[in-house]
């Protein structure tokens, strides 16, 4: 899954990672925070792209998928 996001700083990329790092269903995920989207890329077996939008939103942070 891809996703754009507002994780542009360090701050706001350490905040996410507990989260997303604890989260059962997500196998790897990283950001890209020099692409003009800030690009989430999360491997999961079991996750939806709206589970992780709702994931990020609740802690404050903008999500939106990427077109494949």
């Amino acid at each position: 899954m891809v996703f754009k996001t507002d994780l542009e700083s360090e701050e706001r990329l350490e905040a996410v990672k507990p989260f997303l790092d604890r989260h059962p269903g997500i196998l790897r995920w990283t950001v890209d925070r020099y692409d003009i989207d800030k690009v989430l890329r999360i491997e999961s077996e079991n996750v939806s792209v709206d589970e992780v939008i709702d994931l990020l939103q609740q802690e404050g942070f903008q999500c939106e998928e990427l077109p494949d």
